[in-house]
């Protein structure tokens, strides 16, 4: 099972469809969700699960469950959308609280073995060079502390054009 996570309104994601399969969980942003307070809870308190009960609480658990990630996001000044990066700061239980080195730098230590990949796929009228610059950056950085086996991130200007790409 893939696992979706996305910004898209019901009527954005109901025209993407048919490129959807059953081996999608979709992740919707029609759900409460409570932001990450920063508690580190769901790592000492309850491991892989918020502290902060919603519809998100079990995001670490839902990632390891599945065999790729897939986040749909508007881009954001070269960042994902509030509503992605709330879901992504929730999902800080999929990793541990400890650090180690990895490509010369600090990364916090990864709490499954098992690695996935990850899909981001940006969209969003007259996208920048110097935000896709950032993007990318900030997906590759996302992989390698989530211990992801492969990234991969696309540009889209429309959402009705990500309909051709394969989720």
């Amino acid at each position: 099972m893939r696992l979706l996570i996305h910004d898209l309104t019901e009527e954005e994601l109901d025209k993407l469809s048919p490129k959807l399969d059953d081996d999608i969980k979709i992740l919707p942003n029609t759900k409460e969700i409570h932001k990450c307070i920063g508690c580190f809870g769901c790592w000492i308190k309850t491991p892989t699960e918020c502290v902060v009960k919603d519809y998100y609480s079990n995001m670490g658990k839902l990632i390891n469950e599945s065999d790729g990630l897939v986040i749909i996001s508007r881009c954001c000044y070269g960042g994902f959308s509030p509503f992605v990066k709330n879901i992504l700061d929730k999902s800080i239980s999929y990793i541990l609280p400890y650090f180690v080195m990895k490509d010369n730098m600090m990364r916090h230590k990864s709490r499954y073995s098992k690695q996935i990949n990850l899909k981001a796929i940006f969209y969003g009228n007259h996208i920048t060079e110097a935000e896709k610059d950032t993007a990318t950056k900030l997906v590759h950085g996302n992989s390698i502390n989530f211990n992801m086996k492969e990234h991969s991130v696309c540009f889209y200007e429309n959402i009705q054009d990500i309909r051709g790409e394969s989720i």
